[in-house]
């Protein structure tokens, strides 16, 4: 749905005609006020040019295109940012652009298009100013008004020529400052890594890879604003002399009259004017491309859901039938079937890579599967509202997200009841301003913010949990009394756990232990104890924990 013009778009809106107005009513008065000076009839004659010189001027300040961009561009950057969170993880962006990308047209790209409209209304505004102005030349006469369109015809072609040769230089330039902000994501990302490598100055030379490319299209861009340049200067030029030319004549025959001369100059500079706007064209394609960008991105449909609420009561089974994930033509997981009792846990053991944390996305849509179905109390996930899946499915991750300006608003409902039994009340209580610190005055290590992490998801009474390796950053002694805390808190709920210690896996009610994205088997984890490649996959320190 088109957004509707506020503020600084409609004073724009409204600005641009009247400066356009007033700018071509001038040439007309200026003629008369000269014809009235030359034959001693001055009286008032001033009166009218100033009105509309002061007119203009007012309108000149009222057109304030950068404020009208700023507020294009915040509504497009809102309406961006809500889209992208309701395309959620599921899959919807995966494979496509990266997070540094998701960032450059975020804030590159929207900016751009926000001053799409400003640049469209000047280059319109200019259009009309133009053909106003040739208009007054035809009232003069019309043999002004086709000296000026001889020069018409080029000029239109000069500037299709170049929208055709700037849009694609603008988008390519674009794409490679999005390239550098997600090699950039990528290495800050991964920064700790780099300097442990002593691989700074390869890293360096791998981010900034791209930029013979960025300059390559600026320098493109640059040539084809320089070359249109020149040639707008040069057809300007021409038009101009052919008019005043042609005007000329027609005064020495007596056809005109001298200020009728005066207006033929005006108009004439008016309607040239059109070939000078290689400035708002650029901004135009530069817009265009921006808009493109962003546009691909809102094309993106949101995973869909249903109307659909789990029944009443149900114990939390957990069911993936024929489930398969891929990347492009690779398969991650699957071909699956799974069935997790409800009311029972079921922790996810396999190598790196095996699948476990994409499998314990799926049943909170985290991910979908590209083929197959997954159901919780034999209701497919993807026909639940989302307020119903919600409801069903809680997560805690290694390293979870703070949402909110304080803590108490990232804790999301969490009291300190849950802050005690994820034992999280400790180091709460040593905070600054306890509950109510604000976020980014945090500095928590992983297990404490893993700790915050479980005490929100035990704010939801959900069905199922999904612990995706939600204890990792815990020491052992730590882990055991947050895990004997966590069963009592989620006795009698469905459990999935991604575990990499084998004393989590001896605690779960059965193991599915994943191998290069199949289901190896599912069974207690004494009854695998005697495969060796299942003893493979867990830690020896934590193994020997756990059969001691």
């Amino acid at each position: 749905m088109p957004r509707r013009p506020t503020g600084w778009t409609l004073a724009l809106g409204i600005a641009l005609p009247v400066e356009a107005a007033t700018t071509l009513a001038l040439p007309a008065v200026l003629a008369t006020a000269v014809d009235a000076a030359l034959t001693h009839r001055t009286g008032t004659a001033l009166a009218p040019p100033a009105l509309l010189l002061l007119t203009a001027a007012a309108a000149n300040a009222a057109a304030a295109g950068p404020a009208c961009s700023a507020e294009a561009t915040a509504a497009l950057r809102g309406r961006l940012l809500r889209h992208l969170l309701a395309l959620g993880p599921g899959g919807r962006l995966h494979g496509g652009p990266p997070p540094g990308d998701l960032a450059a047209r975020l804030l590159g790209s929207a900016a751009d298009a926000g001053g799409r409209l400003p640049a469209v209304l000047g280059a319109a505004t200019a259009l009309l100013t133009s053909i106003g102005a040739i208009l007054g030349l035809a009232a003069l006469s019309p043999w002004l008004a086709l000296a000026f369109f001889a020069g018409v015809v080029p000029g239109v072609v000069l500037i299709r020529l170049f929208l055709r040769r700037a849009g694609p230089v603008f988008a390519r330039y674009q794409e490679v400052q999005a390239e550098l902000a997600a090699r950039l994501s990528g290495a800050l990302t991964g920064l700790r890594s780099i300097h442990a490598a002593r691989a700074e100055h390869r890293e360096a030379a791998r981010v900034l890879a791209p930029l013979p490319d960025l300059s390559a299209a600026g320098h493109a861009l640059w040539a084809a604003q320089r070359r249109t340049a020149w040639q707008a200067t040069l057809l300007i030029a021409l038009v101009e002399i052919t008019v005043l030319a042609t005007a000329g004549a027609l005064l020495a025959d007596g056809t005109l009259a001298p200020g009728a001369l005066a207006a033929a100059a005006g108009w004439a500079a008016l309607g040239a004017g059109l070939f000078e706007q290689v400035e708002s064209l650029v901004g135009v394609a530069h817009a265009r491309a921006g808009q493109a960008r962003v546009d691909e991105l809102l094309a993106l449909a949101p995973a869909p859901a249903g109307p659909a609420a789990l029944p009443a009561g149900g114990p939390g089974e957990v069911t993936l039938r024929g489930v398969v994930v891929r990347d492009g033509e690779r398969v991650l997981l699957g071909p699956l079937d799974l069935t997790v009792p409800g009311g029972r846990t079921v922790a996810l053991v396999g190598r790196s890579g095996s699948g476990k944390s994409l499998l314990a996305a799926l049943p909170g849509r985290l991910r979908d599967p590209d083929e197959g179905t997954v159901l919780i109390d034999g209701v497919p996930v993807d026909t639940l509202s989302p307020t119903a899946l919600r409801d069903a499915v809680g997560y805690a991750f290694a390293r979870p997200d703070l949402v909110g300006r304080t803590v108490r608003e990232a804790l999301a409902g969490a009291g300190p009841a849950e802050a005690a039994a994820a034992y999280a009340d400790g180091f709460l209580a040593r905070l600054p301003h306890g509950w109510d610190t604000p976020l980014d005055e945090l500095q928590l290590s992983g297990g404490e913010l893993q700790r915050l992490g479980l005490a929100r998801l035990l704010a939801r009474p959900t069905r199922v949990v999904v612990l995706d390796d939600a204890t990792s950053g815990l020491d052992l002694a730590t882990e055991y009394q947050v895990t004997e805390a966590l069963d009592r808190a989620t006795h009698g709920r469905t459990r999935l756990v991604v575990a990499h210690r084998a004393t989590v896996a001896a605690r779960a009610d059965l193991v599915a232990w994943l191998d290069g994205g199949r289901l190896r088997a599912l069974a207690p984890h004494t009854h695998l104890l005697a495969h060796p490649d299942y003893r493979a996959t867990l830690s020896a320190t934590t193994l020997q924990a756990a059969t001691t």
